[in-house]
């Protein structure tokens, strides 16, 4: 079975530009979450899945700088985009992990492939995220070849070809659709925020970083940055005020197995006490 990681990044984020190239304890944001998904343990090929436009050229020579293999493929459309890297590296089975997740626990990676290659002739389509329970930032989906070139070839909404896979779990009744939740009772996808999208984002992962990182490296764990927000909870007010602000609520109206309770809305400032580190 050819695994093959595909890490989608650009440098056009409206809200915060340049998100995946900014420092984290010296290498870019990009490097440092390559770091962490090169700690899986299961065979994989990891590929960033960057875009054909100019301002993802440092993108491209971040990644030949650094021994990444990298794809560029459509700006807009990244079903296309996953799916012709997918066929690039002959891939039998896809793990979509989107770039704004620098604070991802290989473990959880390794979880849920896991699951999915013991129940390999169960499943189309495997994540941790439908419905969501993890810290938000913690993305893991997999997916067969099969249903991503199924995806690709029918899926027609603008919604379906930005985000990749609505197509297929907004369809139960056509794909096997699995969910590996969270331990406990708990869900911390509306209330612990480790993804990148505004200016607090960066400065809560820096922070997380600074603290963990020279203690552990790249191995720092889930439990780890629990650990921390519990004895330092001012770190996780830094960017509290955005969590559970997802892409979901842009899109309720068009979702059928996605509830309001999932996302709220998002605010396009920053908080003018924010500081953003260069």
């Amino acid at each position: 079975m050819n695994i093959v990681i595909i890490v989608q990044a650009r440098c056009g984020s409206s809200r915060l530009p340049g998100k995946v190239l900014l420092p984290l304890m010296g290498k870019p944001l990009l490097v440092r979450m390559i770091e962490r998904l090169r700690l899986v343990r299961t065979p994989a090929t990891i590929v960033v899945a960057t875009t054909t436009e100019p301002e993802d050229i440092d993108i491209r020579l971040l990644c030949n700088r650094e021994g990444i293999l990298c794809y560029s493929g459509d700006p807009f459309d990244l079903l296309d985009r996953h799916y012709r890297t997918a066929l690039l590296y002959d891939a039998d089975v896809v793990v979509k992990i989107p770039s704004d997740c620098p604070l991802i626990d290989p473990a959880i990676v390794d979880r849920v492939l896991a699951w999915y290659i013991t129940h390999q002739d169960q499943y189309d389509y495997v994540s941790n995220l439908h419905p969501p329970s993890w810290p938000d930032g913690n993305d893991v989906e997999v997916v067969s070849i099969q249903a991503l070139h199924d995806a690709w070839k029918h899926a027609r909404l603008a919604m379906e070809r930005e985000h990749t896979t609505p197509y297929l779990w907004e369809r139960p009744d056509r794909f096997r659709i699995g969910n590996i939740a969270w331990d406990s009772d708990r869900n911390l996808s509306m209330t612990h925020r480790w993804t990148i999208d505004y200016a607090e984002d960066y400065q809560f992962i820096r922070t997380v970083y600074t603290r963990l990182y020279p203690l552990h490296g790249a191995h720092f764990t889930c439990d780890d940055i629990l650990g921390l927000l519990e004895r330092e909870p001012a770190i996780a007010a830094i960017n509290a005020r955005h969590a559970g602000v997802n892409w979901y609520r842009h899109h309720l109206h068009e979702l059928l197995t996605i509830t309001a309770d999932m996302t709220r809305p998002g605010s396009t400032q920053s908080s003018p006490h924010t500081t953003v580190f260069p």
